[in-house]
C-alpha cells in the first residue's frame, strides 16, 4: 500500500481550493485532486470553468483525475435527491478507483460546502460507504469572516458567473476582495443573496493564492442577459 493519501474534490472556485489549502495547511497529505465536468444544471458540482482545473493541478503541483458526468437519466431528472445521489456516483467511482490503484491508500476527501446539506449530506454518505473521512473546513462558517479570511491569505478570486438580483454585468471578472464583499453583505441584506455564492448566486475562479506556485492569467468577454450572465474565457494559460 502506498503512503496515506487525501485527495480533494476540486472545481477550481474559491471554496473547494480553500479546502484544499487549509488541509495543506493542517498537514494532511493531499496527494492528488478530483475533478468532475458536469453539466450547467448540476446539483452537486460546480461547473462553469472545471476546463482550467488542469492549470490549476499544475500551479499546485498535484495530480488531476478528471471524470465526466453527461446528465441525468431521464428517470432521474426531475426528482432533485435522486439527481444527486447519480451525480455523485461519478466521484464515488473514481474515487473507488484512485483506492484500488494505490493498494487501498485513500484516507479522505476535502470538499467546499459551506451550508448546502444536500451536498454534505452526499458527501458525508459517499465517505462512510468508502469507509474514508471528510475534511470540510468551510462547513458551517460565518460567511464574512470566511470570505475576509480568504482574501487576507492571498487569494485571488474572479467572478465568473452570476445569477442573482444586484449581481450585474460589471461583476463578472471582478476580483471578490474587501470592498466587493462588503458591497455583496448589503446586497445580502438587501434582496437575501448568500454573500458567498452558496446558493449559486454567482461563480468563481480561483487565479492565484499561496497554494499555487504560479498565477493563471485569463481573458474573456461578459455576456449578460436576462439577470444572468458568464464570463466567456477564451484564453488561460500560467503565468
Amino acid at each position: 500500500m502506498d503512503a496515506p493519501a487525501w485527495v480533494g474534490l476540486f472545481s477550481g472556485g474559491k471554496d473547494s481550493s480553500w479546502a484544499v489549502h487549509q488541509a495543506l495547511e493542517r498537514g494532511l497529505p493531499v496527494r492528488s485532486l478530483l475533478t468532475v465536468h458536469a453539466p450547467p444544471a448540476s446539483y452537486m458540482y460546480h461547473v462553469p470553468a472545471t476546463r482550467l482545473c488542469a492549470l490549476a493541478a499544475e500551479a499546485m503541483a498535484l495530480p488531476l483525475v478528471e471524470v465526466s458526468y453527461a446528465g441525468p437519466d431521464p428517470a432521474v431528472a426531475t426528482d432533485a435527491a435522486r439527481q444527486g445521489d447519480a451525480e455523485l456516483d461519478a466521484a464515488e467511482e473514481a474515487l473507488q478507483r484512485y483506492d484500488t490503484d494505490c493498494g487501498g491508500c485513500l484516507a479522505g476527501v476535502t470538499a467546499g460546502a459551506i451550508a448546502s446539506r444536500f451536498q454534505t449530506d452526499r458527501i458525508r454518505a459517499m465517505c462512510d460507504r468508502l469507509g474514508i473521512e471528510l475534511f470540510a473546513p468551510l462547513w458551517q462558517r460565518d460567511p464574512e469572516s470566511l470570505g475576509r479570511a480568504m482574501i487576507d491569505a492571498g487569494f485571488d478570486i474572479r467572478i465568473i458567473q452570476v445569477a442573482a438580483a444586484g449581481l450585474d454585468a460589471e461583476w463578472l471578472g471582478r476580483r471578490l476582495d474587501h470592498a466587493a464583499l462588503d458591497e455583496l453583505l448589503a446586497l445580502a441584506a438587501e434582496v437575501g443573496l448568500h454573500p458567498l455564492g452558496e446558493g449559486g448566486e454567482y461563480e468563481t475562479l480561483v487565479v492565484d493564492g499561496p497554494h499555487m506556485a504560479r498565477p493563471i492569467r485569463i481573458t474573456g468577454e461578459p455576456t449578460f442577459t436576462a439577470g444572468a450572465g458568464r464570463l466567456a474565457i477564451s484564453d488561460a494559460q500560467l503565468a
